[in-house]
């Protein structure tokens, strides 16, 4: 089986790797022999050990010895118009690419079926670990009620870094990009985009309609503070950058927002750059997947078994996907509820409302302020309260609680 390999950064040279290092192993797990025909890059590489580069994408295009294409450039341009004209060539696509399969993944899967290929992303969300495959296959005899997880490795590490080092944000940032963990623009990362795209794509899969990424409420993580740090470890927790999305009636929440877990949630103890993943089911309960969420190798390892199991049905349409999304499917997530951590101005003994929880502080101080929670209210409910509340209080921050 001939293969072509579309980006070679990062995952692209990671899975030329695995075919390449493992031969034996991979005939052995497939049935066939994978073999790597052409490589598209715009960049020259003198000291790789492949020599099948081309920079014109009608090389792949036109070779009919080519049956599966990996797609590991990034981005929707080119990336978008290779993937359909691939697709409706008939040829099978396997990606990593998250953006291309939360924007895109709709009509693409739906190309696939209609030329009885395959179309699989598998290596988009958890990087080296297997969820995609759970979700479709191993865990569909289950009603999927919940899918939360720590999704991004890089406001992971950062987050730890600021929990456990004591580092301000930016300091932990600069650390990342130090090691290799964040880009020099790390704007998709911190700002919450990239577990956006993520969620999006889980949530669409788990409850089988589209999930509009760019619909979906995000907050990243750089209005975090190390009092924010401090007020959660006051009451037993830490905060984690969380994509979370919730089945309700005739339709779905989704989410991407910093929040306080308490230590005792599944989730918490994730630390550096690892992902978590949970799945909720009415007949397994609660599922976690752990690993590293990115990489060279874990990242191409996934993509090097969506190739696998292509060969295994090369003549076969894996049944993979989720309907159009419609009008109203996404829900307000104003109306979710949940206890919220405020961080505000003022005399913590002159406030006093009834069902708020005042947050003990031991760390240093810059102003007077105070923190408390919040009980059990809807987002509007806690729009409100700030509204009133900013009458008399600046207020310096707030999260949600994740408790289960």
């Amino acid at each position: 089986m001939k293969i072509g390999i579309m980006g070679f950064g990062v995952v692209g040279s990671g899975v030329g790797e695995i075919i390449a290092n493992s031969p034996d192993g991979l005939l052995s797990r497939s049935g066939e022999k994978i073999e790597i025909a052409r490589i598209l890059d715009l960049r020259d590489f003198p000291d790789s050990p492949f020599h099948c580069f081309t920079k014109d994408f009608q090389d792949i295009l036109n070779d009919d010895q080519i049956e599966i294409v990996a797609e590991v450039m990034g981005g929707t341009k080119p990336a978008y118009e290779f993937t359909r004209q691939l697709l409706l060539a008939g040829k099978h696509v396997v990606t990593s690419n998250k953006e291309l399969v939360a924007k895109h993944g709709t009509e693409l899967l739906k190309i696939a079926e209609e030329k009885n290929v395959n179309y699989l992303f598998e290596a988009s969300v958890g990087g080296g670990i297997p969820i995609i495959r759970p979700l479709y296959s191993s865990l569909s005899a289950n009603e999927l009620t919940d899918v939360l997880g720590i999704l991004n490795g890089t406001t992971n590490y950062i987050l730890t870094q600021m929990i456990k080092a004591g580092e301000s944000f930016e300091d932990a940032l600069h650390g990342a990009q130090e090691k290799g963990y964040a880009e020099k623009d790390p704007t998709a990362d911190v700002e919450g985009y990239d577990t956006c795209r993520k969620i999006a794509i889980l949530a669409s899969l788990a409850f089988g309609k589209y999930v509009n990424s760019e619909a979906i409420e995000t907050e990243g993580i750089t209005k975090i503070t190390l009092e924010d740090v401090a007020y959660a470890e006051a009451i037993g927790g830490v905060i984690k950058l969380i994509g979370m999305a919730s089945k309700a009636k005739d339709g779905v929440y989704a989410r991407v927002c910093p929040a306080i877990l308490k230590k005792e949630h599944p989730l918490a103890g994730i630390d550096d750059v690892f992902n978590g993943i949970m799945v909720k089911g009415d007949a397994i309960g609660d599922v976690m997947f752990y690993g590293r969420g990115a990489g060279s190798l874990p990242t191409a390892s996934a993509v090097v078994s969506d190739i696998i199991d292509i060969v295994k049905h090369k003549d076969k349409h894996i049944r993979l996907g989720w309907t159009e999304g419609t009008p109203g499917y996404l829900k307000d997530g104003a109306e979710q509820e949940f206890r919220f951590y405020i961080r505000l101005t003022g005399d913590a003994d002159a406030f006093r409302r009834s069902g708020f929880q005042m947050i003990p502080f031991s760390g240093k101080k810059v102003q007077k302020e105070f923190a408390v929670l919040t009980p059990v209210m809807s987002g509007k409910e806690f729009q409100k309260l700030c509204a009133e509340l900013k009458q008399e209080h600046e207020i310096l921050g707030t999260l949600r609680l994740v408790d289960e």
